[in-house]
C-alpha cells in the first residue's frame, strides 16, 4: 500500500517543520510550501491526499482558492488553518473541508490522525 500524501501550504517555517516531523513519525509521505504559487504547483505535481492550507501567506489569500482546489482534486482532505480565523467566517459547502484554528493541539491531531 502506498503511503498517504500530505502537502503543507504555509510561511511559517517552524510551525510547518514540526508538523512534517509529525506525519512523517506516522508514515505519511509530506511536502511543503511556503507561498500560495509553490504549494498549488506542489499540488498539481504530487497529488497529494491531504491538505493543510494557511490563509495568509505571502503571495495571496489561500482560502479564496478552496473551491477551484476541492472541484479538480475532489478526493482531496482539506484543512485550513488560520491564527486569525473568526468562527463562521468561512464556509464551504464541501463536507472534505474543515476549519482549524492555530495553534493546533496534539490532541486534535491524534484525534485525527
Amino acid at each position: 500500500m502506498d503511503k498517504q500524501k500530505i502537502l503543507i501550504i504555509d510561511d511559517e517555517i517552524d510551525y510547518s517543520t514540526i508538523l512534517k516531523g509529525y506525519f512523517r513519525k506516522k508514515n505519511y509521505d509530506v511536502f511543503l510550501a511556503y507561498t500560495l504559487k509553490d504549494g498549488l504547483d506542489l499540488l498539481h505535481d504530487k497529488q497529494p491526499d491531504i491538505l493543510f492550507l494557511d490563509n495568509n501567506l505571502p503571495d495571496g489569500k489561500g482560502w479564496t482558492c478552496v473551491d477551484t482546489i476541492v472541484e479538480k482534486n475532489p478526493h482531496l482532505r482539506v484543512y485550513l488553518v488560520s491564527a486569525y480565523y473568526q468562527k463562521g467566517e468561512f464556509l464551504s459547502p464541501f463536507p472534505n473541508v474543515f476549519v482549524w484554528e492555530k495553534p493546533l493541539s496534539m490532541s486534535l491531531l491524534n484525534d485525527n490522525f
